[in-house]
């Protein structure tokens, strides 16, 4: 059984690509302070704003959306460099500042839309949100009226997919560390509203980051993917992301047709990293459009 569905048809997504937004760790690249050789680096690709991504497609009925993953400090600049006008959704892997704390700037669509944004998290997510963003969901509280973002909490069952738009986003549990949250296995949703035999573009596609573990009960949910986009911090062991090895080891075992790497921090440069990739898997960098 599905979770929550919004109108727009489903089956017919069609012009979909998956677009890598950020791709850095939680200081970004460069970091304040550092002249390390990879903060130093003339090479774009070793530019790297915090992470989150976006999926930009046509619905079945012709209507261009976008659905955002996770909403980084960093969203208003993402947002201008790739010409975002609008949001559909957003969809939120966990709680930590560096995915969720561009979510002031929504309100920017809001306001080019008319509509209320749907946003779909957990239940400590939510809770957190609440918290640091008071006067968005108690805007009652505000002593003045002010322009804020228009936002309808929707609370994620970890056990059911999301189907928006024709896209069904089904939760992947993941361990940051000892943190509990969610990747998401995306896929596009046929006449008879079930996973469609023919999947445009990259997809399936599973979205994972800040992990550093899978638990046995989600490696079903990562078979049959186009598409893996995959955790991988720097070459040394971290106590909560995948270093390099353990990420290539990960995503030999998933197997998916292609694997692109997120979340670097600047301990690794682009090019070097590029240079170890096994067939098939290859360092992301920001602006990387998956089609």
């Amino acid at each position: 059984m599905s979770g929550p569905t919004r109108d727009g048809g489903a089956g017919g997504v069609s012009n979909l690509e998956f677009l890598l937004l950020g791709t850095g760790t939680s200081a970004g690249i460069p970091v304040i302070g550092c002249a390390c050789r990879v903060c130093r680096s003339v090479d774009e690709r070793d530019r790297r704003l915090r992470c989150g991504a976006c999926l930009r497609f046509r619905d079945a009925g012709g209507a261009a959306r976008t659905i955002l993953i996770d909403v980084p400090p960093d969203h208003r600049e993402q947002s201008l460099r790739h010409g975002l006008d609008r949001c559909d959704g957003i969809l939120f892997t966990h709680d930590h500042v560096d995915h969720t704390f561009g979510l002031d700037e929504v309100r920017r669509y809001n306001a080019l839309m008319g509509v209320p944004i749907d946003v779909f998290a957990e239940a400590p997510v939510l809770d957190s949100l609440r918290r640091v963003y008071r006067h968005v969901f108690d805007r009652g509280s505000n002593v003045n009226r002010s322009f804020v973002a228009d936002l309808v909490p929707r609370e994620i069952d970890s056990d059911r997919p999301i189907d928006l738009f024709g896209l069904r986003f089904t939760p992947i549990r993941l361990l940051h560390g000892r943190l509990p949250i969610l990747g998401f296995r995306i896929e596009a949703l046929g006449p008879d509203g079930r996973p469609s035999a023919e999947q445009p573009g990259p997809l399936p596609l599973a979205y994972c980051t800040d992990c550093n573990a899978i638990p046995p009960a989600s490696w079903p949910l990562l078979e049959g993917l186009d598409t893996l986009v995959l955790d991988l911090l720097r070459h040394r062991r971290h106590p909560t992301h995948f270093s390099t090895d353990e990420a290539i080891e990960t995503a030999t075992r998933i197997g998916a047709g292609r694997t692109v790497f997120i979340h670097m921090t600047h301990d690794v440069g682009h090019a070097e990293l590029e240079e170890r990739m096994p067939p098939g898997m290859a360092p992301g960098h920001d602006g990387l459009r998956l089609v």
